[in-house]
């Protein structure tokens, strides 16, 4: 899969219709965590692709919360973007906002990671190093165990996403706090130049 819709497009498209930091916090989250788990699970050729669904993923959002992953196919025509990006980020609110299954491996990430990287947010900035640099997968289990903590992060929807992937729970938790480790001093760098 391929997308000719450049990061610089992607990135203002996202500015567009989002100006909560908060929001462009997590798009640019999703954008590295995705990029990191194509290189790992072997699909590096494509890896600009998934980095752009992550990045756009939540594009209506901020603006238009009652349609979410309705709007966006319109939104995403502003860049021209292609079937296979639109399916992607559309596919990542199934069951939820979206009766657009995730059918490629990409799509089953992007569906488990976006609310484990919402989770996993929430629990860095508790800690004192306010970095995942040092937080470990028993440190993340207590925390989606405990149902009030950031208790807007989905368990059920990070639980299937890591059965869709036919993963348990603790690879999908390990691999995603490496993703997140592997780009986090680069989004602390953009968010200061946002």
């Amino acid at each position: 899969m391929e997308t000719k819709v450049t990061r610089e497009q992607a990135l203002n498209l996202l500015k567009k219709y989002n100006q909560e930091p908060f929001h462009l916090l997590h798009g640019l989250t999703v954008e590295g965590v995705m990029g990191w788990y194509a290189g790992e699970l072997g699909y590096g050729e494509e890896a600009h692709f998934w980095s752009m669904a992550g990045l756009l993923h939540d594009v209506d959002f901020e603006k238009y919360p009652e349609e979410h992953c309705k709007k966006a196919p319109e939104l995403l025509a502003e860049a021209d973007a292609e079937a296979e990006l639109v399916h992607a980020v559309c596919s990542h609110g199934y069951g939820l906002a979206s009766d657009v299954k995730p059918e490629h491996e990409m799509e089953k990430v992007l569906f488990a990671t976006d609310e484990l990287t919402g989770l996993i947010g929430a629990a860095v900035r508790m800690r004192p190093s306010k970095s995942v640099m040092d937080l470990e997968v028993s440190s993340l289990k207590k925390k989606f165990k405990d149902k009030r903590f950031a208790a807007g992060c989905s368990r059920d929807v990070i639980r299937q996403g890591a059965k869709m992937l036919g993963w348990e729970l603790d690879r999908l938790f390990e691999m995603t706090i490496q993703a997140m480790r592997a780009c986090e001093e680069r989004i602390g760098k953009e968010m200061e130049e946002i």
